[in-house]
């Protein structure tokens, strides 16, 4: 079993200001996505195509993940970091979530995401927030 654990912050729609920041600190390779270039983007509106769906900072020793997206609540500074767990595994991704969920709040069911993977997000018993992903297997 292989899992990788990533740091996932969350912006008030600086998130590209924060992560060109960070890269000057930390440098390596950054990835912006915004909203308008994802499947999700009809079901957003029009003044925030242009905020950061998905970024990605990566370098030979650090891999950091943010995001200007918030739930229901929104952005609610002190809470806006969540632990993101990658699965090489289906079962060992449905294993974890239902142990780190159990007594917890489920915010986002394991299922199938846009993007082809399997996804979800929950809170556990604890208050801490945990994303989980695991790529679906090439074929």
């Amino acid at each position: 079993m292989a899992i990788q654990a990533t740091p996932y912050l969350t912006f008030n729609g600086n998130c590209r200001e924060a992560m060109n920041f960070y890269k000057a600190c930390f440098g390596g390779e950054l990835m912006l996505q915004t909203v308008a270039e994802t499947p999700l983007a009809a079901q957003c509106p029009a003044g925030m195509q242009q905020h950061i769906m998905h970024a990605v900072l990566a370098n030979d020793s650090l891999l950091l993940m943010a995001t200007d997206m918030t739930g229901p609540a929104g952005y609610v500074q002190g809470s806006d970091m969540a632990i993101s767990l990658s699965f090489d595994n289906e079962a060992e991704i449905k294993k974890c979530f239902e142990k780190l969920s159990g007594g917890g709040v489920v915010a986002h069911p394991l299922e199938q995401a846009p993007w082809g993977a399997w996804f979800a997000t929950a809170q556990d018993k604890f208050g801490k927030v945990w994303m989980f992903n695991c790529e679906k297997a090439k074929a």
